[in-house]
């Protein structure tokens, strides 16, 4: 008769061993020792085995009640956290948290920014998508994210709302042993338009028939940030980057900086925003999320 289990039964077990004695356990329990010696004797006759030698001064913990302590243990921790879970859902936290992030947006702040909602919603599954251009706002938009993190697509339809969370530089960057990467001189719109131009592309169409940073009539267009970043270390173009993607690069000479002869663009800054339908914003979770995003912004990030 095993479907006849109770977690009280279970509960009673675990204070029997946690407390060494039946007289500590009603005391912890707050119920007589003849009570706790009843359940456990109960319990003991539906699972049908000895969990307590009860020869000596103290019971103690048969070869069987060893194996099955550990297994009560996992129920009832398992039985709590299935009551946490959902006294939280019925507070408004979400089920899921699915959200698409901008390639540009800072992966250590990304990963501390997570690492700190595992810690402060345990219980709660995230879904993470890194897209670029309108392929992050496309999921917002058809529901399939509750919010977005976007930067590379500079506008958003009206339905949506927009909160600043930081600012990521840009700085156009080539090989060493690409043509431009020689030329230590401010570069003209005439010369960066003879060589190709690593542009990302995007996924979606709502970019369709628009071009962000787009400077040379030459381009490669790469749906992936990290193969541009091998494609321009190859010496195989020219391109934008974020700054803290590509500093190492700099340092050791990989890569170097190009200086562009319009000064306003040897300071862009791409502003990274977040993102959900105005009549539906995020729940607990996401707000949360949010906010960290916005709070461990790294020292001098843009405003």
């Amino acid at each position: 008769m095993l479907d006849g289990l109770t977690l009280d039964q279970l509960r009673t077990f675990i204070a029997a061993v946690d407390e060494g004695s039946f007289s500590a356990a009603g005391r912890r329990l707050r119920r007589a020792q003849s009570v706790v010696s009843q359940t456990l004797a109960a319990l003991e006759a539906q699972l049908g085995v000895r969990l307590f030698d009860r020869s000596g001064r103290y019971p103690l913990l048969t070869e069987q009640g060893r194996a099955l302590i550990a297994e009560a243990r996992a129920v009832t921790g398992g039985v709590d956290q299935f009551k946490a879970r959902a006294k939280s859902l019925a507070g408004g936290l979400e089920a899921e948290i699915s959200v698409v992030v901008d390639v540009m947006f800072p992966i250590a702040v990304l990963t501390e920014a997570v690492g700190a909602f595992h810690t402060h919603f345990p219980h709660t599954p995230l879904r993470l998508y890194v897209e670029a251009l309108g392929a992050v706002i496309e999921p917002v938009m058809d529901g399939r994210c509750s919010f977005g993190v976007m930067g590379s697509l500079p506008t958003a339809p009206t339905p949506l709302t927009l909160e600043r969370l930081l600012g990521v530089q840009m700085v156009m960057v080539a090989s060493p042993h690409h043509p431009l990467g020689a030329d230590r001189g401010p570069i003209g719109l005439d010369k960066l338009s003879q060589h190709v131009q690593l542009v990302l592309t995007d996924r979606s169409a709502l970019s369709a028939g628009r071009e962000f940073g787009v400077l040379s009539a030459r381009t490669w267009r790469i749906a992936d940030l990290g193969a541009k970043h091998a494609f321009l270390r190859a010496g195989l173009g020219w391109g934008g980057m974020p700054l803290d993607l590509v500093e190492s690069d700099l340092a050791d000479g990989r890569l170097v900086r190009l200086t562009m002869d319009d000064p306003t663009r040897n300071l862009h800054v791409m502003t990274l925003s977040a993102v959900y339908p105005t009549a539906t914003p995020p729940g607990p979770a996401g707000r949360w999320l949010i906010e960290r995003l916005r709070r461990v912004a790294p020292p001098g990030a843009g405003c």
